[in-house]
């Protein structure tokens, strides 16, 4: 069972900026494509980015495409979400989620992970 933990929420204010890490303690995540979701009150949890097991490819949504960048350091064991230019639509709770061997496709699925950590609130103020 893979453990996920995310850290580095927090409070920012609009245009701010917030690094969003996620590591595990017990297995490479080079196996696994990790990707990055949020879900806001009321709303359905939606796929950020995500960066491929094999070949680092990266994908992101369209709300967040140069603002957003999705990396990872294998020798930490850990995938980062580098945040940048945040606005209060921002807002959210975000997971990372882990899908062995993932290679990108329908990265923005929920049901494609197999791992999901336990969230970690992002607020933005205007």
């Amino acid at each position: 069972q893979l453990q996920l933990v995310e850290s580095g929420g927090g409070l920012v204010q609009s245009g701010g900026s917030l690094r969003l890490s996620c590591a595990t303690s017990q297995y490479s995540l080079d196996y696994y494509a990790i990707g990055w979701f949020r879900q806001a009150p009321g709303k359905e949890r939606e796929g950020v980015a995500c960066i491929s097991s094999r070949d680092d490819s990266t994908y992101y949504a369209d709300s967040v495409k140069g603002r957003f960048t999705i990396s990872r350091d294998n020798a930490k064991n850990t995938a980062y979400l580098q945040m940048n230019d945040l606005k209060p639509e921002d807002t959210a709770v975000y997971y990372c989620a882990a899908d062995l061997w993932g290679d990108g496709t329908l990265w923005d699925a929920p049901r494609e992970y197999d791992y999901w950590g336990q969230g970690t609130q992002v607020t933005v103020s205007s």
